[in-house]
């Protein structure tokens, strides 16, 4: 498999914990039989909660492009130490964005967010260049 099939993956498996994560939390804040139930009348979830909901919802913005990018390299036979490198700096800056996000660090999030971006791009242009 690529490395950038691998670093699709992984992207995806880092969704998984984050929203693993997520639903820890509730279950922890609300307790299971709260959370298991139609969730109706749960109280507002923490801060952590909070920033973990917005950081899932972020992780499935840039999954969506990452997968198009990635299996459009895939698709069109474009696999190289450019693209390879773009799919592994897409993950890392992912990675560190979660971290960063669910701390809620000021100001180092969006560097993190536009790093994740540039690793796409770098894959998008290997692949218009073709």
């Amino acid at each position: 498999m690529s490395i950038e099939l691998t670093m699709l993956l992984y992207s995806a498996i880092l969704l998984l914990v984050i929203i693993l994560a997520q639903a820890g939390l509730s279950i922890m804040q609300n307790g299971l039989t709260a959370q298991a139930g139609s969730r109706d009348s749960l109280p507002e979830p923490s801060v952590i909660r909070l920033r973990l909901q917005r950081l899932t919802s972020n992780m499935q913005e840039n999954l969506v492009m990452f997968t198009v990018v990635v299996l459009v390299a895939n698709m069109a036979g474009v696999s190289n130490e450019t693209t390879a490198l773009g799919a592994s700096i897409f993950f890392y800056a992912r990675v560190a964005h979660a971290i960063i996000y669910a701390a809620g660090w000021p100001m180092i999030r969006p560097l993190a967010y536009f790093i994740g971006l540039y690793g796409m791009a770098i894959i998008a242009i290997e692949v218009l260049a073709r």
